[in-house]
């Protein structure tokens, strides 16, 4: 045995004969005394030092692969491949055994194993400038505390809580460090106007009100046709056949002869004869051989169905002319979206054919009618082409801003917690307290959602990180759970039997 073993073993001996009779005499708890000759004789021990003159231990060194790189500063910052700050500084590398945590260590961790005995001195004694502590808490969360430090049954130390952290206002509150490492950002609630824009297929058609169809109301021959095709220009009162017609003859006879004045007029308008020709006829009084069909309206001939020479018989087509400057974009909207669009929206007209233009119009009409196949109901949207280059048949795409033009108040997609139940945000309140809001949803739109009820503008909402702080809000309000009694039964207390 050594000198130092020998000479720790008679100490030890000596202690313990002196506590024992010190116990008998003045009625000390014998746990007590061991423990104070253990503090008192540990610097004696083999293998101990004292901790006054035991200076700090230095970290060990980090071992294992690099894992990733972080910020220099410790800002919420990391890289997978070494990098640099825009002053030129290196990214630290973080090894694989190094500890990587996103809380704040306690006092007991950030202090070397040599001065933990000093550390219990120093929680006992803490100094004039610490926080000071309201009370203590039980580690495991059950409705225990005490207003001096204690250990529970397991032997684990009662949590401090300062003043200050002991509210029950429905708040969490989070430390500096955490709010830096978890990268908590924060927006301020605004006003604004939301759109949710709806987007359909479509198709531009035809202006069914602008489309003029001259066919015959009786039997006739064809003597001319002007020089006019397929896809030309024409325009109101231009010339585009002449014909001839025994019943027309003997009508505008009829008309001259002064017999039946009024009815003879009636006969050739129900004839189809141009206004401008019975005017003629008035005029020259005369009946001519041939008459001239002019042009109804402005318009693109889209149909000629008529030949020099030819007999045309009654009800037959002879020119289709459609009227361009104002066409239908039709549009498939699905059934769920169907709610959000009415008459009169703004709408805007992409077609494929002009990727770069953008046409804009209004929704005049929805059908009533549902396409069983597709699921998706029709609705009309009326463009002025003046120039023509919208044409019957393009393919477009079309975006109908839905909602109010009034600004509501609304927050980003990101700062709600929606739980399918219920959905909440967290407000910040400043100096890392956080309060979980219940609030009531309205339109979304933009990548923001509206708030109809539980905040106000001005207010400061959490948007992102915001399921670690509800983590933690949630903890609270269990933990607050287990320390609420239950309610005993009304014959308990009034000591009756149920």
């Amino acid at each position: 045995m050594s000198r130092s073993a020998w000479a720790a073993g008679t100490l030890a001996a000596l202690a313990a004969g002196g506590l024992g009779y010190g116990a008998g005499h003045e009625g000390s708890p014998v746990p007590a005394l061991v423990q104070q000759a253990r503090t008192g004789f540990a610097h004696w021990l083999p293998g101990t030092r004292q901790p006054s003159s035991v200076p700090a231990r230095v970290p060990a060194k980090a071992t294992g692969p690099v894992v990733y790189y972080r910020d220099p500063d410790g800002k919420p910052d990391y890289a997978s491949e070494p990098k640099r700050t825009a002053d030129g500084r290196d990214y630290r590398a973080v090894h694989a055994s190094e500890d990587v945590r996103f809380d704040e260590p306690d006092e007991a961790e950030a202090m070397p194993d040599a001065g933990r005995g000093d550390m219990a001195m120093a929680q006992a004694t803490p100094p004039a400038s610490a926080r000071k502590v309201h009370f203590y808490r039980n580690p495991m969360g059950l409705p225990d505390t005490s207003p001096t430090p204690k250990k529970d049954s397991m032997g684990m130390d009662y949590l401090p809580v300062y003043e200050g952290e002991d509210t029950d206002d429905g708040t969490v509150k989070i430390s500096p460090g955490k709010l830096q490492r978890t990268g908590v950002r924060t927006a301020v609630v605004e006003r604004r106007v939301l759109s949710m824009p709806v987007r359909a297929p479509g198709a531009i058609e035809e202006d069914e009100r602008r489309i003029s169809v001259i066919a015959m109301r009786t039997d006739a021959f064809i003597e001319k046709v002007e020089a006019v095709t397929t896809g030309d220009h024409v325009h109101k009162g231009q010339p585009l056949l002449r014909l001839f017609s025994s019943e027309m003859n003997a009508a505008a006879a009829q008309y001259l002869t002064g017999i039946g004045y009024e009815g003879a007029r009636r006969r050739l308008e129900n004839l189809g004869i141009p206004p401008e020709v019975i005017d003629e006829i008035e005029r020259t009084r005369k009946v001519p051989s041939t008459m001239t069909w002019s042009a109804p309206r402005d318009g693109v001939v889209v149909e000629r169905n008529v030949s020099d020479g030819m007999r045309a018989k009654s009800g037959d087509t002879l020119f289709k002319l459609v009227d361009h400057s104002r066409v239908w974009v039709l549009a498939d909207v699905t059934e769920r979206d169907l709610a959000a669009v009415a008459e009169g929206q703004t709408a805007t007209v992409r077609a494929r054919t002009f990727a770069d233009r953008v046409f804009t119009g209004a929704v005049t009409r929805i059908y009533p009618h549902l396409a069983m196949g597709t699921r998706t109901a029709r609705l009309r949207i009326e463009l002025p082409n003046p120039n023509g280059d919208l044409r019957p048949g393009m393919f477009a795409d079309v975006t109908i801003a839905t909602g109010s033009d009034k600004p509501v108040v609304a927050v980003p997609d990101d700062a709600v917690i929606d739980t399918g139940t219920k959905q909440v945000v967290l407000l910040d309140r400043g100096e890392g307290r956080f309060e979980p809001r219940p609030v009531r949803l309205g339109t979304r739109g933009d990548g923001y959602v509206e708030i109809r009820d539980g905040i106000a503008a001005g207010e400061r909402v959490v948007t992102s990180a915001n399921f670690l702080i509800d983590a933690e809000s949630n903890l609270k309000a269990a933990l607050q759970g287990l320390s609420e009694p239950e309610p005993r039964p009304q014959a308990a207390v009034e000591g009756k039997a149920p």
